[in-house]
């Protein structure tokens, strides 16, 4: 890894950390709801639009980091494209999951809310599932990323190289073709002083 993809090998791993750190964050929030649950039984129906939204909230937050992602990297336009499609059918699944889940708790609420929680365990599984793959997929397009990054650097290098080689020889046949004028340009001289002279012993006789 070179000094110039350092950055960006940084800025994706900063960026991998703030999502599992965001997946903690909403798993604690979930065993925090879990906990209240028993408490306040009436408000299933609150909490599930709660938690959706929160759903919805995470993919936008991805789908804005792949929108500047294809604006800033070019060449990504597919994998990135391919990503997005990933992350919408994970997230439609895990949505619909959601759903049946709490319409299935809602019908077997009266049985218990050991019911519940153990909807809401399966909840978490399939959320540490996606955001694993989500994870994968992230660190596929940080290679990608930094390989386009490196092959750029290295064409740079090699337009300068040439650059520079094509500099030199220009400055060689500068530097030949003003010799060989001043070499010319002398004899000429020389020339010039030699029929002066003969045209004024002609004179002269």
């Amino acid at each position: 890894m070179s000094e110039y993809t350092t950055p960006i090998s940084t800025a994706f791993e900063l960026q991998r950390s703030t999502i599992e750190q965001g997946r903690q964050m909403f798993e604690r929030s979930i065993e925090m709801q879990q906990n209240m649950t028993h408490a306040f039984v009436g408000s299933m129906g609150s909490q599930e639009d709660a938690q959706r939204q929160g759903v919805e909230l995470s993919r936008k937050t991805l789908h804005t980091y792949l929108n500047t992602v294809e604006a800033t990297v070019p060449g990504l336009t597919g994998p990135v494209n391919e990503v997005r499609a990933m992350i919408d059918e994970q997230y439609d699944a895990l949505l619909d999951a959601h759903r049946e889940s709490f319409d299935v708790a809602e019908d077997e609420f009266e049985k218990g809310i050991d019911t519940y929680d153990e909807m809401m365990e399966e909840y978490l599984r399939v959320l540490s599932s996606q955001t694993e793959l989500l994870l994968d997929a992230h660190e596929d397009m940080e290679y990608q990323t930094v390989d386009t990054f490196e092959q750029v650097r290295l064409q740079i290098e090699e337009l300068q190289s040439d650059m520079d080689a094509q500099s030199k020889q220009f400055q060689e046949r500068f530097e030949e073709q003003a010799e060989l004028f001043q070499e010319r340009f002398e004899e000429q001289v020389e020339q010039f002083e030699a029929l002066q002279e003969r045209a004024i012993k002609l004179e002269d006789a």
